[in-house]
């Protein structure tokens, strides 16, 4: 009896050890989101060759799930990790909590950032709703560094797809605010880590479900949900609706690097037919003009949506990723 209560301790020692802590990211309003009652977080299964992607639909509260390292192991270096899904939905297991694991391995703090999608439904002035809630993220985290054993100075931002144009959109548009910030916290992330990221609003480069989805107005939601029920078809459709040029531009990164754009590492298989990988090249030649420090790992093939696991090649992204992480934060 004795040994099993004792077994039974240190199995729920084991367990606790390992859970993970999941935090609001707003205390009390949630900015710009409507008032509904009864409004939760609606999720769904996709198949996906021989896996299920777990896939949140709508995010009602958003918020961060912290994977922290072990202690022996811990750098005092943190990513904000930002799921790609088109600005529909968010990708949060392979593309979120596989990649804030990996990176503790190497003694990488992960913050699975579970955005609000720009759903005029859910929320108002949709095109700045994720971009509030990755600038609450850097914010939230910076201010209780000490409480993580993170330095607040090697805060990093990662994004997959649609969630790549966030994190860049963070590193090229924290200037401006759009939290209360009575600390005047510094909002820029220390580095950026993209892959197979959506990057520029223009025609011929976009993804339009993203690109309609963050700046596209004039469809009713339900309207636009019908479009994008179908991807096979929703790009064409997409195309022909007219969106405002200057948000095209605003939210086209490639054109808003500057000299203090954080040093960035980017991912991107040159066959990828949901994103071009002409968005990573042009942010990477926008980089190098303004002598910001880029390094890249490209796949010859892999597709789109692979995360760490690129299903055509044993070498990983992310092991070289993080080599990078660990050097450019080195004391």
């Amino acid at each position: 009896m004795i040994k099993r209560y004792l077994f039974f301790i240190l199995l729920l020692g084991f367990t606790i050890s390992y859970a993970q802590q999941v935090i609001p990211l707003y205390d009390g309003k949630v900015p710009n989101s409507k008032v509904i009652a009864g409004l939760t977080d609606t999720t769904a299964v996709f198949p996906s060759g021989n896996k299920k992607i777990h896939f949140i639909l709508r995010v009602a509260s958003p918020d961060l799930t912290v994977f922290l390292p072990e202690k022996s192991k811990a750098t005092g270096i943190a990513v904000i990790i930002c799921p790609g899904g088109g600005y529909t939905g968010l990708a949060i297991d392979h593309e979120g909590y596989d990649i804030a694991k990996k990176l503790n391995e190497k003694g990488i703090a992960g913050f699975v950032l579970k955005y609000r999608l720009p759903n005029a439904q859910y929320v108002e002035n949709k095109q700045i709703v994720p971009l509030q809630d990755a600038q609450r993220a850097i914010q939230l985290i910076r201010e209780n560094a000490e409480k993580w054993g993170i330095n607040p100075d090697k805060i990093g931002i990662q994004g997959n797809s649609a969630g790549g144009h966030l994190a860049s959109t963070l590193g090229t548009h924290y200037q401006k605010a759009l939290i209360d910030n009575p600390r005047n916290t510094s909002l820029r992330p220390d580095f950026m880590v993209l892959n197979y990221p959506v990057i520029s609003m223009v025609d011929s480069l976009t993804h339009m479900g993203s690109r309609y989805n963050l700046i596209g107005e004039g469809l009713s939601p339900v309207a636009l949900k019908a479009i994008m029920s179908d991807w096979k078809t929703s790009e064409q459709k997409l195309i022909k609706l007219s969106v405002d040029g200057e948000k095209i531009k605003e939210y086209s990164n490639e054109l808003q690097v500057t000299s203090d754009t954080p040093p960035t590492f980017i991912t991107h298989a040159v066959d990828d037919n949901v994103v071009k990988v002409q968005n990573s090249l042009l942010f990477i030649a926008a980089l190098q003009k303004n002598k910001v420090a880029v390094e890249s790992f490209f796949y010859a093939k892999g597709g789109h949506g692979f995360a760490i696991d690129n299903p055509t090649t044993d070498v990983e992204w992310i092991d070289n990723c993080m080599t990078w992480i660990l050097k450019i934060n080195k004391d």
